[in-house]
């Protein structure tokens, strides 16, 4: 019984190591529903466009996610072109 116990132990501690926590989806538009799903909300769309033909036909609209972060370097802007 001792055995089992030890084995349980080292298992759990071989799984905390192995794993990586989980991170948020952080996209920069969100969709809002209306109708039968009542103001629900779903972050998960990379451009407004992607947004909207989300809720096409089921209602609803699309905006910015306040939440939104770009990722560590990105600037949001496109470089300036360098003529020669």
């Amino acid at each position: 019984m001792k055995q089992f116990w030890l084995m349980v132990g080292v298992g759990l501690v071989a799984t905390g190591l192995v794993t990586t926590p989980a991170a948020a989806q952080n996209y920069p538009w969100c969709s809002i529903y209306s109708g039968d799903m009542g103001g629900a909300k779903n972050c998960g769309f990379i451009s407004f466009e992607q947004c909207m033909e989300n809720v096409r036909g089921i209602g609803g609209f699309c905006q910015r996610n306040d939440w939104y972060r770009p990722p560590a370097g990105a600037t949001g802007r496109v470089p300036a072109r360098t003529h020669y």
